[in-house]
């Protein structure tokens, strides 16, 4: 799997850090201040994903999310208010609630220690990774992002957002690497497809809430892992031991 490897790329919510179930706490919150029924979390998910997915290519995809559930549950805000509501609730849950997968650090400081270049990739907004960086206790007690990583790109450095693999082609410009050369971990089948689009491997990272894409993802991705501690065997099976 790391043979030939010089750069590592991943995504944060769902495969780093433990975020998705947050997210669809948001959105149920969301729905619930703006009057609509509350669907249950798998469909929060599943819409979610859907209107992201349509609107890939657009400038600001969230707030397109927020302007269908305005028109879903019919509720008189904008969209804009929709979505400010939206990062409003989202704050706390980011900066105190949100923290790595097991084994996601141990993971981190094992790569970083064996000298490659490593990069986040992610459609999450500035915003949110700067709470990461400067507030989230649990994420910075562990592996701070800024300091394991050498890029963090965010939705505001790319035009389109995965599958479109914008963002990973530009990584690889960025640090002269071929796609022979990296190696990308994901969680979701848009992930894993933006991997494919660039032509570089893909880790399969488990995550529940991926379960009903999870044939597609695991018949798509090159390696799959249900945990961080496999992906930590992996690594000491494979790369000599650092004195």
């Amino acid at each position: 799997m790391f043979a030939g490897k010089k750069v590592i790329m991943f995504d944060l919510d769902g495969t780093l850090v433990d975020s998705v179930g947050v997210w669809n706490e948001v959105d149920r919150l969301v729905i619930r201040k703006i009057g609509g029924t509350e669907p249950a979390e798998t469909e929060i998910q599943k819409q979610r994903d859907a209107v992201m997915r349509r609107n890939s290519k657009a400038e600001h995809p969230y707030l397109e999310y927020c302007r269908y559930l305005k028109d879903t549950y019919n509720h008189a805000w904008t969209a804009e208010e929709v979505l400010k509501l939206r990062y409003d609730i989202a704050d706390d849950y980011l900066a105190n609630t949100i923290d790595y997968k097991p084994g996601a650090d141990k993971v981190l400081h094992r790569l970083k220690a064996q000298g490659f270049v490593m990069a986040v990739a992610t459609a999450t907004r500035r915003k949110n990774l700067e709470l990461y960086l400067t507030v989230n206790r649990n994420i910075m007690g562990k592996a701070r992002l800024d300091e394991c990583f050498s890029i963090l790109y965010t939705r505001e450095d790319t035009k389109e957002i995965k599958p479109n693999p914008e963002v990973y082609l530009r990584i690889m410009r960025e640090l002269g690497a071929a796609p022979s050369e990296c190696l990308i971990f994901e969680d979701s089948l848009v992930g894993v497809e933006a991997a494919h689009n660039a032509g570089i491997e893909a880790v399969a990272m488990y995550d529940k809430y991926s379960d009903g894409e999870r044939d597609e993802i695991n018949a798509l991705a090159d390696y799959r892992f249900n945990s961080y501690d496999e992906v930590l065997a992996a690594i000491e099976a494979e790369l000599p031991v650092i004195l």
